[in-house]
């Protein structure tokens, strides 16, 4: 869940034991915790409340509103639906536009540490952010990383006259060596001087982070270059998708994002009308029955919804199958113990859709849902190649922590697999065909060989018809 400020209805609610189910009450109020996460949620009076919870913390998170049977809805705009199971000791929580959902089980009431405010002294903060790592991250063996002798080197240095400033240089070496694009931390003018917020984040070696600017000088260079002969060159959903038709039969789709696509703040509805909107217009049945193949670019790609993504490789088959399995790290003291994988799959789209060969462009910038929408196509019933270089290499959501001193970090706790187990954090999706992604040298030389390659494999391979159109009944 993201961070927003708790509410004093809210922070009434601090202590408050689970009421008994009711005819009148629903059966989902009471104290729960999920499996993993680290999370604890009360619900009572038509308010959630959520608690960050670590050993030696619990810290008040988000708040939301009932505002509809089981549904709660936070200041942001988030819908949170909760449903009970069994015997109702037993309960799930999914969160709008997310895959999966997050298992929980009735607590009595709430953990001690709840009931009492948390001190916001340095030392006090330290221990929470190294506390929320040790219990949640799941990749310290794989970064070569030793959690607990990095504690040892820093804590010394943290005293009671610790500045905010000095406290985030602090947590920032401790997470530098991991390279990992979904770990940060954030200080919002801790110290009051009018400092613009300080953030630490970082991305894998030799990889560039996606933003605005790279997505614009990419985007021009793609038009300019490689769609210079195209027909019915249209972006869709604010720009965050393009589409042309190429001169030799073959269509481009291009996808910078998986979200943003009705403006900020927008609902998932209206996320998801909108992006369905531009499917039907890029998957209309008289276009995909010619199509000799279809390149999609998602080389520059900050992420957003995975379940968006899903939503588009719908599009792209007419067979169900299995896109991944998520688990979670389920054991604070065990980081080889996770939740059961809950797997996950492509379901074919009511829209019309397009099922003949793909070429999916992928590298470095290729992030987050980027990566997992392109690991949602890795077992697509239908011919698919990789080229370009390796994706960022970072699946998870993210856990957005508060920390007791008004800094927030961020951290995956999840991995998600595929049919045989495999995982890609840290290195990222391997192409099947490695070609250079956006190089000085490439730029220079007004070259993009992986666009050339996959426009030259897709006029190599052999045609078969492509079938398009909805579901058979």
């Amino acid at each position: 869940m993201r961070v927003v400020t708790a509410t004093a209805v809210a922070l009434a609610l601090v202590g408050a034991a689970a009421p008994a189910a009711t005819a009148h009450q629903p059966t989902t109020d009471g104290i729960w915790r999920t499996d993993g996460y680290g999370t604890v949620l009360s619900i009572r009076n038509g308010t959630l409340q959520e608690y960050q919870t670590t050993a030696v913390s619990c810290i008040a998170g988000d708040t939301a509103r009932r505002t509809g049977p089981g549904a709660y809805t936070t200041p942001g705009g988030i819908v949170l639906t909760v449903r009970t199971r069994g015997d109702f000791d037993r309960a799930s929580v999914r969160l709008d536009g997310d895959v999966g959902e997050r298992n929980l089980r009735r607590m009595k009431e709430l953990p001690g540490d709840c009931t009492r405010s948390a001190p916001g002294a340095p030392l006090a903060s330290f221990d929470v952010f190294w506390q929320s790592f040790e219990e949640n991250y799941p990749f310290f063996a794989a970064k070569g990383v030793d959690w607990h002798a990095v504690r040892d080197r820093y804590r010394p240095t943290v005293h009671e006259g610790t500045t905010p400033y000095e406290l985030f240089a602090v947590f920032s070496k401790m997470i530098e060596p991991l390279h990992d694009a979904h770990v940060a931390v954030w200080d919002v003018d801790g110290d009051g001087d009018g400092d613009p917020d300080r953030a630490f984040a970082q991305v894998r070696p030799g990889t560039v982070r996606p933003d605005g600017e790279l997505d614009a000088q990419v985007k021009k260079f793609v038009v300019e270059r490689d769609l210079e002969n195209a027909r019915n060159l249209q972006d869709f959903a604010a720009g965050r998708i393009t589409y042309a038709d190429l001169p030799g039969g073959q269509g481009y789709l291009r996808i910078s994002g998986f979200g943003g696509y009705a403006g900020g703040g927008a609902s998932y509805a209206a996320e998801l009308a909108e992006l369905d909107k531009a499917l039907d217009a890029v998957f209309g049945q008289e276009r995909t029955r010619h199509l000799k193949g279809m390149v999609i670019d998602v080389r520059i790609n900050g992420g957003g919804s995975d379940a968006l993504g899903l939503h588009i490789a719908g599009r792209l088959t007419d067979t169900p199958y299995l896109a991944y399995s998520k688990r979670a790290r389920n054991d604070p003291a065990d980081p080889t113990r996770h939740t059961r994988p809950q797997p996950l799959y492509v379901t074919p789209s009511q829209g019309p859709r397009y099922t003949g060969p793909v070429a999916v462009l992928t590298g470095g910038s290729t992030v987050s849902a980027g990566e997992t929408f392109t690991q949602a196509l890795m077992d697509r019933p239908g011919r698919t190649v990789r080229i370009g270089q390796p994706t960022q290499g970072v699946f998870s959501d993210v856990m957005v922590r508060k920390l007791p001193d008004g800094m927030s970090v961020w951290l995956p706790n999840e991995e998600l697999l595929t049919r045989s187990g495999r995982t890609f954090d840290g290195a990222g999706i391997p192409p099947h065909l490695t070609e250079p992604v956006f190089t000085t040298e490439e730029f220079d030389q007004n070259k993009d060989s992986a666009f050339d390659r996959a426009v030259k494999i897709l006029n190599d391979w052999p045609e078969r018809p492509a079938r398009s159109g909805r579901p058979r009944r």
